[in-house]
């Protein structure tokens, strides 16, 4: 791969930008995954493969913090979360409530790996959606 300053400058933008937008932060990594496309399309497999890896890692780092949250009785929301487990974990890329999907298969004790590769899943599918509208 051939050094592109400003492609790399925005791929490294992309990368963090979908790590935050995964976490209990506001933001929108898909317009990020967007400008990237449309400014660098011959990056088009080393962005979606960035943008899956820092959202799956800012998934992640939900899934940890609802770990921290002390077990009490299970609220009624969480038990279609209990219910279908790790690959409820495909959702986690829906406005809203993917957060809490993943703050909740923390809590619950999800196995980690198979909820990594779910919300990697997820993410990854949705990610290859949008970059469908650009070519």
């Amino acid at each position: 791969m051939d050094f592109m300053p400003g492609a790399d400058a925005s791929l490294a933008g992309l990368a963090a930008a979908s790590f935050l937008s995964a976490t209990m932060l506001p933001g929108g990594s898909e317009a990020v995954l967007l400008a990237v496309l449309l400014a660098h399309p011959e990056q088009r497999d080393i962005a979606l493969l960035l943008a899956t890896v820092g959202n799956t890692a800012g998934g992640m780092v939900s899934y940890a913090m609802g770990r921290f949250i002390p077990r009490k009785e299970l609220p009624g929301r969480l038990a279609l979360v209990q219910r279908h487990g790790a690959p409820a974990l495909l959702l986690s890329w829906v406005p809203l409530i993917g957060d809490a999907l993943c703050i909740a298969a923390g809590w619950l004790r999800l196995p980690p790996l198979r909820s990594a590769f779910m919300m990697a899943l997820g993410k990854g599918a949705r990610y290859v959606v949008i970059a469908g509208l650009v070519a």
